[in-house]
This record gives structure tokens, sequence and C-alpha cells, in this order.
């Protein structure tokens, strides 16, 4: 094979995505899918149904009710490793090796509740520290990982650009679109330096998203969206990236998750 295919998709339980994760496989065929709330303990996770669908390696940091992330590949996965940051063991980062070379890392970044006041909303805080933790990891180590082929993927629950957003002037006040969030998002992006691989394909100012809200009935009409969810590459990989898509077919299936899938493909 000259390239692969990687997905990144917010799933909201794992269990209830089995029809859209198959409908996704019919659409662009990936080889590696990136899922985050999973929702789904070990024993709980649907290992056969997605083997079936021919993804015979599983990397899953899972944890019961909410959060949990799963890298499914069809090709080996070596190395998985799950990752905590800010102390608490949750659910949001696991890691492999895929090709021998190319490690992936799965990342669900915190939603941070609904008010933006780290003083107030502890959760808010949480979210922010998640952010500073990895971006000093990588930044403290950027000598060993700077020549390393990487690939960020997940919901980061952060839209940074105001073409990320419906409305930057109403957002900036909202969880997911403040300035201290986007900052510290921002500093994640710099701390190796990463090639955000759907906006090499949807440049600037071209208005993208990737969540429409379950509050919005009328989503198509009005689209009011958000991009949440990103693919990163360190520059060694980026002049590999080939194609970059949001697949926004998959909010109109049944019992859609808020999220649609995104995807990049990388050759080899």
């Amino acid at each position: 094979m000259n390239s692969f295919k990687l997905v990144t998709w917010n799933v909201n339980s794992i269990r209830i995505r089995l029809t859209p994760l198959e409908l996704l496989c019919r659409l662009v065929n990936p080889d590696v899918i990136c899922l985050q709330e999973v929702k789904a303990k070990e024993e709980d996770f649907p290992f056969e149904e997605i083997r079936r669908l021919g993804f015979e390696h599983i990397g899953l940091y899972g944890m019961a009710g909410y959060n949990g992330v799963a890298i499914i590949s069809k090709h080996p996965l070596k190395n998985i490793e799950q990752r905590d940051w800010v102390g608490k063991r949750d659910a949001r980062h696991i890691k492999a090796t895929v090709f021998d070379d190319i490690e992936i890392n799965n990342i669900y970044i915190p939603a941070g509740g609904d008010i933006p006041d780290p003083i107030e909303n502890l959760s808010f805080a949480h979210k922010l520290c998640f952010m500073d933790d990895i971006s000093e990891y990588f930044e403290q180590h950027k000598n060993e990982l700077q020549n390393k082929k990487m690939l960020l993927c997940g919901d980061f629950n952060v839209a940074p650009l105001e073409c990320d957003v419906w409305n930057h002037k109403q957002l900036l006040k909202v969880v997911c679109h403040t300035p201290l969030e986007t900052g510290r998002l921002d500093r994640l992006f710099k701390s190796l330096d990463f090639v955000d691989a759907i906006r090499k394909f949807y440049p600037e100012p071209q208005k993208i998203y990737s969540l429409w809200s379950y509050r919005n009935p009328k989503w198509q009409e009005n689209d009011k969206g958000r991009r949440l969810d990103h693919i990163w590459v360190t520059p060694n990989l980026s002049n590999r990236v080939i194609n970059s898509t949001i697949i926004k077919e998959l909010r109109l299936c049944a019992r859609p998750s808020d999220h649609v899938p995104v995807m990049t493909e990388i050759k080899l």
C-alpha cells in the first residue's frame, strides 16, 4: 500500500454507534480509526463486532460510563500506551505506533463545563491544566521528540480559529472558543511545531465544522457548528499528507453522534 487513511471520531458511546461505524467504513475505507468517548470498560467493549469490520488490532483505554479512547487498526499496533495528565486516570489519551515509525496519539481533551472561569468551575480549570500538562511535557522533551513522526488527533474540545465557529464574536465567552482555551491549544500546537492536516485542504478563512449540537434540530439549515475535532502532524509528516476531509454525512444517519468523523490520508 502507498498510503493509509486515519479517521478521528468522537462516537459518544461505541456500542450505540456500531451501525454508523459500519457506514463510515463503507464510505471511506479507513485503515486506522481513533475513537473518543467510547464509554465502555474493557469487558463491555465490542471487540468482536469491530474485528468483524476488519480492525484486528485494538488499543483501548476504557472506563465505565464516560470518557474512554481507542485506536482500532487494520495494521499491527506496537508500543500501545495509556497516558494520564493532571494526576487523573480518566481514560483520555492512548498512543500507539503503526507502520513501525508513525506514533499516533489519540486524545480527548476535557469539555470544561459551561462556565469559562477556572475559579468558579473546576471542570474548566481541569481542561486548562490538561492542555498545559501535555504542552509542558512536549516542550521539555522537544529535543528527543522532534525527529519522531508523530500524529496528534482527537476531540480537543476547542475551536481555535475564528473560522472554526459559526459566530466568533458571539462565542468568545462560550466554552470551547474562549481566549483562555484557544491560547492553551495554540501553546500545544506550537510545542512540537505541529501542522494542521485539515486546514491544509480547507485553508482559512473557509468555515469548517465537525460538531453540530443535539440541541439544534435545524442544524443543517442554520449550520451553527464548531470544529472541535483535529488531526495534527509533525513537520516531517506534513508533506506526506495527501488528503483530508470532514465526513459530514455521518451526522445524517440514524442515532448519530453530535461529532462527525474527520479523516486524513498519509503517504507511506
